[in-house]
């Protein structure tokens, strides 16, 4: 009899906001000396009185906007009292009763609620040294990520498997950077899923509740989610009983391990910052619900559609180019340089412009994205600008330059950020497009390949490719890919 899984994900982003969430120190938990980017407020001193940082209201408020959640007109914060090392003030300022944003949701998965919080110091773990005189094991606390703004959101139990959690998380941190809210790294912690995993033989139903914590990749999301729920059933099958409980993720072993029990219900004695007013979102003007919705960008979703219709591009297309923002962002404004807005009866032009918007996506994603990869640039500091990278696709689409000569020139534009044309005039290269040169090279090529003469006229179509490839050759890459073909299909049909 099968198992139903149930999976609800706690994910907890940190965001960039200039300054952290109740003081004016700098948001900067990677500050290289550890605990300096520290004041009295963040370290939780007594008599130090804390103040909302109003920017990190709005990026929640833009995010629960985003997701299509209901905004709360009146919230507040209140305190959440645990010990733990790294917690300086021995209780941490969150929200419970009245987040800012309830509801929502994101790929069919219905949100819980999204509150806004602040972060945690790090524990940095040591294994003795030439500090430690004793040459035991130690852990140090560094402070400087204690008070970054930390949005948690939390997802109700509709995810089925580690795949589907993991697609969540993926599209969760594309839309916070389209929204420029979080950089949302999840290797560098500013992004960390937990997740709720049981299973039950009847669907609907809830089982014992595990939560596997601090997965820092979607990898290791799917993989830790996966395994949780093959072990779980494995529990089951052998008549015992799954245990609620904490557990962790060993990358190594590739399996979940136990990290602590829940035997009962963790009381917070949750109570009201008494040092925060309470917020009151209907009388702000820099909080009106109807100006944020306006400034949104467009979002990834809305995005690939867009990219789908405007652009000819289908879903693995449209959806390589969305997952990354900048990628997205220079592609349309090359296409822009060549597309042209053509009614709907113009099939000849409309279809001229979707070879330039294909033409530019295989040039950008194939070429140029290797080209940054093995150097190891960003859209940043490469030097091709749209408007250039718009003109090389032009050169190739009005069959000016060949695939090959259009490969080496954007190495040097890489390197120079000259237009397409200048570093065609400085290095020499010209396309080979006179009939006579390419008719005498196609005779000099079939003369001398009579074997793939013969195949291609017993219908081997891919000797007629080798036969191109080859007056491309003796044209020393030159040569008009068009005119070749035209050329050297009337010699091998006369």
């Amino acid at each position: 009899m099968p198992y139903f899984p149930t999976i609800g994900l706690e994910i907890h982003i940190e965001l960039n906001t200039k300054t952290k969430m109740f003081c004016a120190c700098e948001n900067n938990p990677f500050f290289a000396e550890p605990n300096a980017n520290v004041c009295p407020i963040c370290l939780g001193h007594p008599g130090a009185l804390p103040t909302i940082n109003m920017e990190a209201v709005k990026s929640t408020l833009k995010l629960g906007l985003a997701l299509y959640g209901t905004i709360a007109k009146h919230s507040n914060f209140d305190r959440k009292s645990y010990f733990y090392p790294d917690l300086p003030k021995g209780y941490q300022i969150s929200q419970y009763k009245r987040p800012l944003v309830e509801g929502g949701s994101l790929q069919d998965i219905r949100i819980t609620r999204i509150h806004l919080e602040e972060d945690t110091g790090k524990l940095l773990h040591s294994d003795g040294g030439p500090s430690q005189s004793s040459g035991r094991q130690a852990s140090l606390v560094d402070f400087n990520r204690a008070g970054v703004p930390l949005v948690e959101l939390v997802s109700e139990p509709d995810i089925t498997s580690g795949k589907e959690a993991a697609d969540f998380a993926r599209e969760l941190q594309l839309i916070l950077r389209y929204l420029k809210i979080a950089n949302a790294d999840m290797e560098k912690g500013e992004m960390r899923v937990e997740a709720n995993i049981s299973v039950h033989k009847e669907k609907g139903k809830l089982g014992t509740k595990v939560e596997v914590k601090n997965l820092n990749s979607f990898k290791i999301v799917g993989d830790a989610i996966d395994y949780e729920l093959k072990r779980q059933e494995e529990v089951l099958e052998m008549g015992e009983k799954v245990l609620p409980e904490t557990r962790g993720w060993n990358e190594k072993e590739q399996r979940t391990f136990s990290q602590r029990s829940k035997e009962e219900a963790h009381d917070y004695r949750y109570f009201p910052e008494p040092d925060l007013p309470p917020l009151d979102l209907t009388n702000n003007p820099d909080m009106d619900i109807e100006l944020l919705k306006r400034g949104l960008p467009e979002l990834p979703e809305e995005k690939r559609a867009r990219f789908m219709a405007e652009y000819g591009l289908d879903a693995k297309q449209a959806d390589t180019l969305v997952m990354v923002p900048r990628a997205a962002e220079f592609y349309e404004q090359s296409v822009s340089e060549c597309k042209t807005d053509v009614p709907d009866e113009d099939s000849a032009k409309a279809g001229n412009a979707k070879k330039c918007s294909l033409l530019a996506y295989n040039y950008l994603t194939s070429d140029l994205f290797g080209i940054m990869k093995d150097r190891d640039l960003t859209f940043d500091t490469m030097k091709v600008s749209p408007e250039n990278f718009a003109d090389l696709v032009a050169l190739v689409e009005k069959g000016e330059l060949s695939s090959r000569m259009a490969k080496d020139i954007l190495l040097h534009m890489v390197e120079s950020g000259e237009d397409p044309r200048e570093v065609m005039k400085r290095e020499g290269i010209t396309q080979v497009s006179d009939t006579e040169s390419i008719a005498n090279a196609v005779k000099e090529v079939i003369a001398e390949n009579e074997k793939a003469v013969a195949d291609f006229q017993k219908g081997n179509e891919n000797s007629f490719k080798f036969l191109v490839g080859q007056t491309m050759k003796k044209l020393k890459g030159q040569g008009n890919p068009g005119l070749i073909q035209e050329v050297l299909r009337d010699n091998l049909t006369k």
